[in-house]
């Protein structure tokens, strides 16, 4: 004679074995880089702002004060992200620089939707570019030579003498 399980035997030897193989789908073998650094996407703690602009393929002019940078481990993509100040007078010049893809726009008022971008420069301390008013934006690249997917480029002046470039790059 077959025996037959109750229905509520059936549905939690089903959960468990389902719940067996999900967990351990979930963690990362012990030689999985992504499992070594923890969570991901996650923040390398060695990046400087020499490391990530040459990532980048960007030359942070020697003027500029107030570096900063910060690269995101990603699961498919990696986010690179640098800022500094720099004089206004100086700004024209590195942008034409960097060869944008086009012009770069200005937006006068900060946008008014809800910004989460995927690598925030809130890590490094600062507002995003999209929540300040009078910023000039664009495209540097997309895609990029080598192994950046993307660039972009932000610049909002501080005060008369000076401005804030936030690049944001992909990997």
């Amino acid at each position: 004679m077959k025996k037959i399980l109750p229905r509520g035997a059936l549905i939690l030897g089903v959960a468990v074995v389902l719940g067996t193989a999900l967990a351990s789908c979930s963690t990362a073998p012990a030689g999985d880089a992504a499992g070594a650094r923890g969570q991901v996407p996650d923040w390398a703690g060695d990046a400087t702002p020499a490391s990530v602009s040459e990532q980048l393929g960007v030359e942070i002019p020697a003027t500029a004060t107030d570096r900063r940078a910060a690269y995101q481990n990603g699961l498919q993509d990696d986010g690179l992200l640098l800022a500094f100040s720099l004089s206004t007078s100086e700004v024209d010049a590195f942008v034409t620089g960097l060869a944008p893809q086009g012009e770069l726009t200005r937006r006068e008022k900060p946008l008014r939707t809800s910004v989460t971008p995927t690598t925030p420069f809130s890590h490094l301390g600062l507002a995003e570019p999209e929540t300040l008013p009078d910023v000039r934006e664009g495209q540097i690249c997309a895609p990029c030579e080598g192994q950046l997917n993307s660039l972009q480029i932000a610049v909002h002046p501080l005060d008369d003498r000076a401005s804030r470039v936030y690049l944001r790059g992909v990997d």
